[in-house]
């Protein structure tokens, strides 16, 4: 199976300035995600920058990336351009990996394009892996999804879900069938449909969870959900998360 994956690179962040270009052992975060990547069976993968300075940091890296406009609303806008400039064929498979996900797994990035190989229902794939920590039930900050018979998302949410009726305490997961799933924030994605995703109308659930995958289950769409049982590597939204990758670098 051939596909691709683009990774959108954004230089704003307001909890971590420049992030694309933080030094990560010697090489700029966005350079370490691409690398690692193209540690999958990826035919090809191309990094969407919104500033030249990522591009030429790539560029000086061996990394392909493309120019695309700074002013997209999300990642999927961006990764939208991208495939447009590219010239992807609309059966094109594409994933995105997150540009601030420098220990993402190769083999996490081959099933979630398999998977939508394999589902020709969906317009997306993605991945989850059970939650087993309280806190990280409760926390906002941890996407739950819920799935259906087929292993295709009912729902994603910021709130704790699956919630236990019978919980024994506020915060305390369900187990079993009905143990809550981590989202984590990998897509596949056909070329043709992300290049239709912006003219989508966006969804009032997408606004009030501020997550962008309720637009497609708004408008009916199927989303297939690769179920991993670990979590994956740390991304890193934040100067602690930063200091942490960089001591594992390190090692």
């Amino acid at each position: 199976m051939s596909y691709t994956v683009l990774i959108p690179a954004r230089l704003a962040s307001s909890r971590l300035p420049d992030k694309p270009l933080a030094d990560i052992g010697g090489l700029p975060m966005v350079v370490r995600v691409a690398r690692r990547a193209a540690q999958s069976q990826a035919s090809a993968v191309v990094v969407a920058a919104d500033a030249p300075s990522i591009v030429e940091a790539c560029e000086r890296h061996g990394v392909r990336a493309v120019m695309t406009r700074q002013d997209h609303a999300t990642g999927s806008d961006r990764l939208a351009e991208a495939c447009a400039l590219l010239q992807l064929p609309d059966d094109t498979i594409v994933v995105n990996v997150q540009g601030d996900e420098p220990l993402i797994d190769p083999t996490l990035v081959d099933a979630c394009a398999s998977l939508l190989a394999a589902q020709t229902d969906c317009v997306m794939s993605t991945a989850a892996h059970p939650i087993d920590d309280a806190a990280d039930f409760a926390s906002p900050n941890v996407v739950k999804v819920v799935l259906d018979a087929q292993q295709r998302a009912l729902y994603f949410s910021r709130a704790p879900i699956p919630w236990w009726r019978d919980a024994p305490a506020p915060a305390t997961p369900a187990t079993g069938a009905a143990q809550p799933l981590r989202h984590i924030g990998l897509y596949g994605y056909r070329a043709g449909y992300l290049r239709s995703f912006p003219q989508l109308s966006a969804s009032p659930l997408e606004q009030v969870e501020s997550l962008e995958q309720l637009r497609v289950l708004w408008h009916g769409h199927r989303i297939a959900v690769h179920i991993t049982p670990t979590a994956p590597g740390t991304g890193v939204d934040t100067p602690a998360d930063l200091e942490r990758v960089r001591r594992l670098f390190k090692r």
